[in-house]
């Protein structure tokens, strides 16, 4: 069996747009909430995407770490925001867990890279499953 080398898809912070309309939105009493959050997924959150996993690093100075396989991902939910520059998306898990990924760069794209991983395990786990009829 052949062990294929871990191919990195994205690595790297949250959109920068979205600190922007933040820090914008930061001028009024009511988008501070927004501003500091904005602040707080830019200096610590990261993604790391890969053709194995999906693997987010986080949490008050990036001290919390989470990796998803493709094979544990049941659904994937995503919105557009800033204006379609960068997204939202939650993976649900098989498990009936979720993980949340926030301002996501091309979210677009994103999004079709773990869809297209998600397909091309299942489609690989059945292939395996699949038992002939052996004389």
């Amino acid at each position: 069996m052949k062990i294929s080398e871990e191919e990195i898809f994205y690595e790297g912070g949250p959109a920068k747009s979205d600190l922007i309309i933040n820090l914008l939105a930061g001028i009024t009493l009511v988008g501070l909430p927004f501003t500091f959050g904005a602040i707080v997924r830019a200096l610590w959150l990261r993604y790391k995407i890969t053709n194995k996993r999906v693997s987010i690093t986080g949490g008050w100075l990036g001290k919390d770490q989470s990796q998803v396989g493709y094979n544990q991902i049941n659904e994937l939910r995503s919105v557009p925001r800033g204006f379609g520059s960068y997204g939202d998306m939650v993976l649900i898990l098989k498990d009936g867990s979720k993980l949340e990924m926030r301002s996501v760069p091309n979210f677009r794209e994103t999004e079709k890279y773990i869809m297209d991983q998600i397909d091309f395990k299942r489609s690989k786990a059945l292939q395996q499953n699949v038992q002939g009829f052996a004389e």
